[in-house]
């Protein structure tokens, strides 16, 4: 875990950082708190995965 405030969701295998939102769209922000994350535990991969709508599969196929 982070020290300090910054939390991340799921950190799987030391490898992938999971963002876990539930709002209508995804903001700058978003991107720019999961890259943050990714970066400080030295992770290749990110995730964010957006709850709010009605298949998560398909809302953003964005990678990071």
């Amino acid at each position: 875990m982070l020290e300090g405030k910054l939390r991340f969701d799921v950190l799987v295998e030391d490898l992938v950082v999971v963002e876990l939102k539930a709002t209508d769209a995804f903001l700058p922000v978003h991107f720019s708190q999961l890259r943050t994350y990714m970066r400080l535990m030295k992770a290749p991969k990110g995730v964010i995965i957006n709850f709010s709508c009605t298949n998560i599969f398909r809302m953003d196929k964005r990678r990071l």
